[in-house]
């Protein structure tokens, strides 16, 4: 066992029914750094034997837990927080090593999920039943919220830690059961670190468990199983699709926040440096391995050749490589069959008549940072996610072809319009077929109150705030005949 692996070793077991135990399933989990090629960790995966005990235990759990005090859901949540706060920089070293994550992004996605968390303690107190009137006389109409039941997650590999918490919190301190599968690339991030955060924080045994396999062997069982009322996924469009058909044939609730080919528009009064400062950042925050990463950037023509220059030179400052740098700032894809897709893109891009300005080179899973000009809206490149650090470049005739040109994709997730006239860029906003639009900022946020989620091919629901109340909790009318009333 290298010095790495036994550093690790502590991660080598799933958490079933509130009890770290060996998965008892034939095939195992491997863990490896995306940078290094490391082994950091392997363990034998989940069956459909511990998922079934995984989903039960959480039912059983779940109940007992939903009729906890309300301040006892809040201050599990609070303790949380708490564990996040004195684990920090273990929490980031984890994210690093995991999932490729610069430091700088690795900070931020601690910050988010944090936060998440934080938000989710007020949630106890703010699920809110209604009485209303009635048609009939002496009747009281009561609607009751109450939690859904046990939540089933299937977490990503991208913000895993993040993404995770983003379902997981608001879904316990409902007062939910919750069973996750973790990215089998990020076991540790998307899973088992949540885990060990919540049984330290005093989460009764059994409400949460993590059950790391392979889909092919607990995929479809983990969306088809009887006790999951909601299946919540974070992930690519393709295998939302697959989830959303197989929960719809067995009657379940889903969120699913899928793809994006999210666009900035640039438009011809726009601020150029404050555009390009944000549409780097927005396109190569995480090698642009994120679902709300810029894809396409739409620029007037009257100002396309300045925005291009000054966006190249930026980009050719970005520090690339090894991660757990401080001033890296794009980092290792996660597979080196994601940087081989990329460089195929990039050809094909070329092609179909693209530029090339800058990058298009590899070094192990790190792929440099790449600027592509005269990009066709029509071409491969721009109708698909990207997820890496490659930016697309788009030429547009006025305000009504940029517009036109962001509508014109089977995505709608995030995206972004850069003017110095805020009412032009609201109106513009209001234009573009997506869930979120920024005015004057890039395609990246997320705040744990506020509404989060997709149109089109990204995704069915809403996370954040109140709209996560609504998704995590069902509710039922129940309704009081004070007098008897008189039938015939």
């Amino acid at each position: 066992m290298t010095l790495v692996q036994s550093k690790f070793a502590k991660w080598s077991k799933q958490y079933i029914a509130g009890e770290w135990v060996e998965g008892t399933s034939d095939k195992t989990v491997k863990n490896v750094n995306p940078y290094s090629g490391e082994l950091l960790v392997e363990m034998k995966a989940s069956s459909e034997d511990d998922l079934d005990r995984a989903y039960r235990t959480a039912e059983k759990a779940g109940k007992e837990w939903a009729k906890t005090p309300l301040a006892t859901r809040a201050q599990v949540m609070y303790k949380a927080v708490a564990q996040l706060d004195e684990r920090k920089d273990e929490v980031i070293e984890l994210l690093i090593a995991e999932s490729g994550s610069t430091r700088i992004k690795a900070e931020r996605e601690w910050a988010a999920a944090r936060r998440v968390v934080e938000e989710s303690a007020s949630f106890p107190y703010r699920m809110k039943g209604e009485i209303i009137g009635s048609d009939i006389p002496g009747k009281e109409n009561r609607v009751v919220r109450e939690p859904k039941g046990v939540i089933g997650m299937i977490g990503p590999w991208n913000f895993p830690l993040h993404l995770c918490l983003r379902s997981v919190a608001p879904a316990l301190a409902l007062g939910n059961g919750v069973v996750i599968k973790p990215a089998s690339d990020t076991p540790i991030t998307a899973g088992l670190l949540i885990a060990d955060i919540f049984e330290k924080a005093g989460l009764p045994k059994g409400v949460l468990s993590v059950v790391s396999g392979s889909g092919s062997e607990i995929g479809d069982a983990f969306v088809k199983h009887p006790t999951p009322k909601l299946v919540s996924f974070t992930g690519s469009t393709e295998v939302g699709r697959g989830i959303g058909k197989l929960a719809g044939e067995h009657l379940k609730d889903v969120a699913l926040e899928l793809g994006g080919n999210n666009a900035m528009i640039v438009l011809d009064d726009a601020d150029l440096d404050r555009a390009v400062e944000a549409a780097v950042f927005g396109k190569f925050f995480h090698q642009g391995q994120i679902c709300m990463a810029l894809n396409r950037i739409i620029i007037d023509e009257s100002i396309y050749d300045a925005f291009t220059e000054k966006f190249v030179a930026t980009v050719k400052k970005l520090p690339y490589g090894d991660p757990s740098l401080k001033e890296t700032f794009v980092g290792p894809l996660i597979h080196e069959k994601e940087v081989e897709r990329l460089l195929e893109v990039i050809e094909k891009a070329q092609q179909s008549g693209a530029k090339l300005q800058y990058g298009g080179k590899a070094e192990g899973n790190v792929l440099q940072p790449t600027v592509l000009s005269e990009v066709k809206p029509d071409s491969d490149a721009a109708q698909n996610e990207l997820f890496g650090p490659v930016a697309l470049l788009i030429r547009a005739k006025d305000e009504q072809d940029a517009i036109r040109i962001m509508n014109n994709s089977d995505y709608g997730l995030s995206g972004s319009v850069f003017t110095t006239n805020l009412e032009r860029g609201y109106d513009v906003a209001q234009q573009m077929e997506t869930g979120m639009i920024h005015v004057n900022d890039q395609s990246v946020n997320d705040e744990a109150h506020v509404m989060f989620g997709g149109e089109k091919a990204s995704g069915v629901g809403r996370f954040g705030g109140e709209w996560a109340i609504d998704k995590f909790t069902r509710t039922r009318w129940i309704s009081i005949q004070k007098p008897y009333r008189e039938f015939f």
